[in-house]
């Protein structure tokens, strides 16, 4: 069975005009500056929140997570269903 493309129509077209004037339109690039600030907001905030929670919540909080890894990883294919 043939996979299907996920892109929308505008992405299609978008791609289809790219390969019609050989050049790329819409180009991402990320500002360097912008990308250091917020890793380093990050970094920061992490350890900041984790300090502010009680014990419990911290307990409540990495269960939640642990949840939702092992849905997205059944989702996926990784894990059996069962297993």
């Amino acid at each position: 069975m043939p996979k299907r493309s996920r892109k929308d129509f505008a992405q299609t077209a978008l791609g289809i005009v790219e390969q019609a004037i050989g050049e790329p339109l819409a180009t991402k690039k990320k500002n360097p500056h912008a990308r250091s600030l917020g890793r380093l907001g990050g970094i920061k905030g992490g350890p900041a929140r984790a300090a502010k929670l009680t014990p419990a919540e911290r307990t409540a909080s990495a269960r939640k997570a642990a949840i939702e890894r092992w849905k997205k990883a059944k989702n996926s294919g990784k894990i059996k269903a069962g297993s």
